[in-house]
């Protein structure tokens, strides 16, 4: 059962607990990423074989097999999918952003381009459960940046990746799909292989050992984040329905067991009618045992004097999803200073922004929301800065620069501008 605390009562390790991995993984992800970049897809088809139920007879998905997954899918969910593709385009397309020039005295030019990466790799995970509409959220920023190619890699399961996700990546606009997971998966990307292109940054969310092989990758590939379990924070009054409270808890605990779920509140009364509500929902669930962990080990309602004292809390934790359940939530929305995505009112609930709304779902986590941001169109994007100087600019500015150039006692920075200087 969930427990309450008072806000006074609840200490930062209660607060921010979570398992320690007894495995160790950083040495497993290692080996793995070091035997997929000395044998590309021999190694990708053997951890196939021992982590996916057999390897593919090849590692890219053709044209025939999207095909057949996209007829095999309902007609309506199909038009859900380009519908919620749409929506993320409007969004999205408001963030893309234009370089710029400038020119200033004795000619001077300066300016900065804007310039989408070249080959980007998104990772779509598929253990637990099939998710589609992480194709649309990491893919369709790519689109908008103009990124030139765009490559998908998602576990598949006895050699078939889930027909939803097969159709999304049509819609959203994939250029190449392949069969393959995990840390292999991740280190494919980085290094690249025989049938794999390397790419130049890794997007999408997966369980620890992907997390970990992006962590490792970092640096001779871009990535996205480091995403750790999903976590939800809910800002609820004591008109609050406790029914939509516990629901929504609940649509993250059930994502996996090292889930957060957490309510502030200033009403111990809903606090209570929470926690029971929580119950009868939670054995009505197909995922109940991942749902039930969730809630039991990290699952908390945190009662507050009043709301404030709430939103306070809510800074502290810094959740990835943060719901606000009152009669003005854009009242509190200037004092959130530390959320990945806030839901506003009492019928916005968190899978407003999973699936449909066009807010992008790949969200920072673990308290990085602190200095983080959602996915975005400028994470596929990168700035080249440059300046021209004229005779006279540099007649103009040559001895200032100079003279900082010695004064680091970089003596060639110096002779570069002095030369000319002297031959000017």
């Amino acid at each position: 059962m969930i427990k309450i605390y008072e806000i006074g009562k609840i200490s930062d390790a209660e607060i921010f607990a979570r398992e320690e991995d007894v495995q160790n993984i950083g040495k497993i992800v290692k080996d793995i990423l070091e035997d997929v970049r000395q044998n590309g897809d021999r190694a990708v088809m053997k951890y196939a074989e021992k982590f996916d139920g057999g390897a593919p007879t090849a590692l890219e998905v053709t044209e025939d097999e999207i095909d057949k997954a996209t007829k095999a899918l309902d007609p309506a969910f199909i038009e859900v999918l380009k519908k919620s593709c749409e929506n993320l385009k409007s969004f999205h397309k408001l963030q893309l952003r234009e370089g710029f020039e400038t020119k200033k005295e004795n000619g001077i030019i300066l300016g900065q381009r804007v310039l989408p990466l070249e080959r980007v790799g998104l990772y779509v995970p598929g253990g637990t459960a099939s998710y589609p509409s992480s194709v649309l959220m990491n893919c369709i920023p790519a689109v908008l940046a103009g990124v030139s190619e765009i490559v998908m890699v998602s576990p598949a399961k006895g050699g078939i990746i889930p027909p939803a996700i097969l159709a999304a990546a049509r819609i959203a606009g994939v250029g190449k799909i392949f069969k393959t997971g995990g840390a292999q998966a991740v280190a494919a990307l980085a290094y690249g292989t025989e049938s794999i292109p390397k790419v130049d940054k890794i997007v999408g969310p997966g369980n620890a050992f992907v997390a970990e092989a992006k962590r490792q990758v970092y640096g001779m590939v871009d990535i996205d984040m480091i995403a750790g379990p999903s976590e939800i924070l809910v800002i609820a009054d004591e008109k609050s329905n406790p029914s939509f409270i516990a629901a929504d808890l609940l649509s993250q605990a059930e994502h996996d067991m090292l889930a957060s779920a957490v309510l502030t509140t200033d009403s111990l009364s809903l606090a209570k009618a929470v926690q029971a509500e929580l119950e009868r929902q939670i054995s009505l669930l197909p995922r109940e045992e991942i749902a039930r962990h969730s809630i039991d080990n990290y699952g908390k309602i945190i009662v507050c004097k009043d709301l404030e004292e709430a939103v306070a809390a809510a800074n502290r934790i810094a959740p990835e999803h943060l719901e606000i359940c009152t009669d003005a939530p854009f009242d509190y929305l200037p004092k959130i200073k530390n959320a990945g995505s806030v839901f506003l009112g009492r019928y916005c609930p968190e899978a407003v922004g999973d699936y449909f709304s066009g807010c992008n779902h790949t969200l920072p986590t673990s308290g990085t929301a602190r200095f983080s941001s959602p996915l975005s169109v400028d994470d596929f994007i990168k700035t080249t800065q440059y300046m021209y100087y004229s005779e006279a600019a540099l007649k103009a500015q040559g001895a200032d620069i100079a003279l900082f150039a010695e004064a680091e006692g970089l003596k060639a920075h110096a002779k570069s501008v002095t030369i000319r200087l002297q031959e000017l």
